[in-house]
């Protein structure tokens, strides 16, 4: 890691100190001596971006928490450079359960692109609504997010958090199904900002997103419904390092309830939220375990899950 940095020895001390961050945005170990500045390195080789400052995946296909998008751009590229991940996650609920798989690029670290695909299994209780044991839906994303403004690791002399501006178009693959069940469209487009700061001397990392969206259940269950308005939506993260491997943090992510209003036999539609631990063995591997809170879905039964995830990158 040491090697990533040229120049002055107090930049390759800072380096091996920055190095220990590990989610999106980094958490330190320790916070540098008083009054030390944290100097952006000026010559870095393939993959030298600070470990895990991309992030994880979050289930869209963009980089960030597992449920929400922060302001980073993912990949392990440099302002130079170009990185990208991949990632599986699966979530599993006592009544369904859920894949999720894609990939990203992130470019020069201003611009992200990714793709992702969810397939929601209805398992055995798609037999007793009618679909069919198994019967799943599958909502394809392809998604876009833009660096705006500030640095979520190196701006630490002022309140500015890095922000960004994204974009993700979800097709659902049922789409007569969810018309039929009173969603107006099996397509859709989110759009979302997002807002990260790192406090490395608290080692903590906060972000928040605004999303405007139209989607039920992240578009699994289609696109508007009561009405066919955005509705924008309000989705947050903390993470803090526990040690040099191992990151705990929380999100929520409030969500629309418009179908359940164009359909009274369908459950209410509620936020999500999730507690979770992410290992990182080194900057390239990245293992998250989590308990989530679906609320309810299409059923009144509430649905909590267990959420699995790996990425691999460069």
């Amino acid at each position: 890691m040491v090697g990533w940095f040229s120049g002055v020895r107090r930049q390759r001390r800072v380096a091996a100190w920055a190095g220990a961050f590990l989610l999106a945005g980094g958490v330190p170990v320790a916070p540098p001596a008083a009054g030390a500045t944290v100097s952006r390195p000026e010559d870095m080789t393939v993959s030298g971006k600070l470990i895990a400052t991309g992030g994880v995946t979050q289930v869209e296909g963009a980089a960030g928490g597992g449920l929400t998008p922060w302001a980073v751009i993912g990949g392990g590229g440099t302002r130079e450079e170009v990185g990208a991940t991949a990632f599986f996650t699966a979530v599993r609920t006592h009544d369904y359960g859920m894949n999720a798989y894609g990939a990203l690029i992130g470019l020069w670290d201003r611009v992200e692109l990714s793709v992702a695909q969810d397939r929601f299994d209805t398992q055995a209780l798609g037999g007793a609504l009618g679909l069919g044991d198994g019967y799943a839906f599958t909502n394809t994303i392809a998604g876009v997010k833009v660096r705006v403004a500030g640095d979520a690791v190196y701006d630490q002399d002022g309140w500015m958090p890095q922000l960004a501006l994204g974009a993700q178009y979800k097709s659902n693959n049922r789409g007569s199904l969810v018309k039929a069940l009173g969603a107006r469209s099996g397509d859709g487009v989110d759009l979302y900002a997002s807002a990260t700061k790192v406090l490395l001397a608290q080692s903590l990392l906060l972000s928040g997103t605004v999303r405007l969206t139209k989607a039920n259940q992240t578009g699994l269950l289609g696109f508007g419904g009561a009405d066919d308005d955005y509705h924008a939506e309000l989705e947050g993260s903390a993470a803090l390092l526990l040690d040099r491997t191992l990151v705990a943090g929380v999100e929520y992510r409030t969500k629309p309830n418009t179908l359940a209003r164009a359909h009274p036999g369908l459950a209410p539609e509620d936020d999500w939220y999730d507690a979770f631990v992410a290992w990182l063995p080194g900057k390239n591997l990245a293992f998250t375990l989590a308990y989530v809170n679906l609320g309810r879905v299409v059923t009144p039964t509430r649905q909590n899950a267990v959420y699995l995830s790996l990425q691999a990158g460069f």
